[in-house]
């Protein structure tokens, strides 16, 4: 009976213990508070195309400006009322070969992307300030019978600045997209433009005896601010250095018709970088 109470006495106080020392061994061991998904950084968002931006860009351009269907109009007007212009191809007289200049080139462009998967299409605006010129003149005299013709062409132009408005149409492979683009262009030019006739009798020796009634006489003339109306057509690459950050290189083809007798074409490469929003 004896060993029977010391049994139980042991039993309860090592239960007795055994309680008292669990909330110790409890505190040993860290608690887990929700999920180590929920502390886990969030994962970096994807970079796309689409967005507005506006940036800046420089280069180089050659210019080439040639003789157009306009002065053969002026020429026209110069010959008003000679008998002498049917013997002799005058248009021939006034041919000048085209003039060409180069020179840097800056401005700054604005534009939206819209992004379809890999396919990028948009509209860009830009301005461009080029400064560049070049003239040409060419003076002939014919003798025709007891006639004489004398033609001159003053021909001379500048491009001071133009604008366009483009489609751009990219395929992007990530952060870098080659593209195409196409659009229309307005140009400001100053233009000199002028004809010069002459015509008379001569003697049998081809000396000119003098002018007739109405000769010389000269049509055209300088003007400022003329506007010229064309296209624009090019390509280029574009890299996303960060999310905000787009770089590019790119070469455009601009050509003028007919401003005032003179067609411009302008050959350009230029880098430009972009604030995208």
């Amino acid at each position: 009976m004896r060993i029977r109470s010391i049994a139980l006495m042991l039993g309860s106080t090592a239960l007795a213990t055994s309680l008292l020392a669990a909330p110790t061994l409890a505190a040993d061991y860290p608690v887990l508070r929700g999920s180590q998904i929920e502390d886990a950084p969030p994962a970096p968002s994807q970079f796309t195309w689409e967005g507005f931006y506006v940036g800046g860009f420089a280069g180089q351009a050659q210019s080439r400006f040639e003789r157009d269907q306009s002065v053969d109009r002026l020429i026209d007007y110069a010959m008003l009322n000679t008998t002498i212009a049917s013997s002799i191809n005058v248009y021939d007289l006034t041919r000048t070969m085209p003039r060409r200049d180069s020179g840097s080139i800056f401005g700054g462009y604005v534009g939206y992307n819209w992004a379809f998967g890999d396919v990028v299409m948009g509209l860009e605006a830009d301005y461009s300030r080029i400064d560049q010129e070049a003239a040409a003149s060419r003076l002939e005299s014919r003798r025709v019978g007891n006639e004489f013709l004398t033609v001159g062409l003053n021909q001379s132009a500048r491009i001071n600045d133009y604008a366009s408005l483009r489609a751009r149409f990219g395929y992007a492979y990530g952060r870098l997209m080659p593209y195409f683009t196409i659009g229309a262009a307005v140009g400001r030019f100053d233009t000199n433009v002028s004809v010069y006739s002459d015509w008379g009798p001569t003697d049998v020796n081809g000396v000119a005896l003098g002018s007739y009634v109405g000769w010389p006489r000269m049509v055209g003339g300088p003007k400022k601010d003329v506007w010229g109306f064309g296209g624009v057509i090019g390509g280029g690459i574009e890299a996303a250095l960060t999310d905000n950050i787009l770089v590019r290189a790119e070469y455009l083809y601009t050509r003028f018709h007919d401003v005032e007798g003179v067609t411009t074409s302008l050959n350009q490469a230029r880098v430009g970088a972009a604030l995208k929003f």
